[in-house]
């Protein structure tokens, strides 16, 4: 798949997995893990932000382990590599660029501005959140000259 394709898979499929409206909901994390292909058990802690809204966001903390998972070194004594320290620069600038961080990355104090944490408007937003870091992880990676596969779902779009 040609690299703009690519990114633009990653955003889709993430949105559609949060959004729940062509597949049920996953949590951002776990959309994020599923949008890799990678196993979604331990991105269940990722929920709303740890699951008690005191962590970072899911999507974004998400979106670090699926680089380290892909371009980390697999022996746990190795170094770090450097497509890893390159893509974690990169993506840690893009986050910073490109999603609405209001008073910071913790789950409570981004959704805090929504009355219902339940609401559309939430949602919504939490959405684009799981959509651009999506990208972003798919953009970065790419970036370091290493191909990736993003899982893709009919209607995703």
């Amino acid at each position: 798949m040609p690299r703009d394709e690519t990114i633009e898979a990653a955003r889709a499929t993430a949105r559609a997995l949060y959004e729940g409206k062509v597949t049920p909901h996953r949590s951002c994390g776990i959309a994020i893990a599923e949008t890799f292909g990678r196993a979604t058990g331990p991105y269940q802690a990722l929920r709303k932000g740890g699951i008690t809204g005191c962590g970072e966001c899911g999507a974004v903390v998400g979106g670090r382990l699926v680089l380290g998972e892909l371009l980390g070194d697999p022996d746990p004594t190795g170094a770090v590599t450097p497509e890893l320290r390159g893509a974690m620069v990169n993506f840690e600038a893009k986050v910073a660029e490109r999603v609405d961080r209001g008073q910071g990355l913790v789950c409570n104090t981004l959704t805090a501005p929504f009355s219902e944490f339940r609401s559309p408007e939430r949602a919504a937003f939490c959405t684009t959140i799981a959509a651009t870091v999506a990208a972003t992880v798919a953009e970065v990676i790419l970036g370091q000259d290493v191909g990736v596969d993003v899982h893709t779902l009919d209607g995703a779009d």
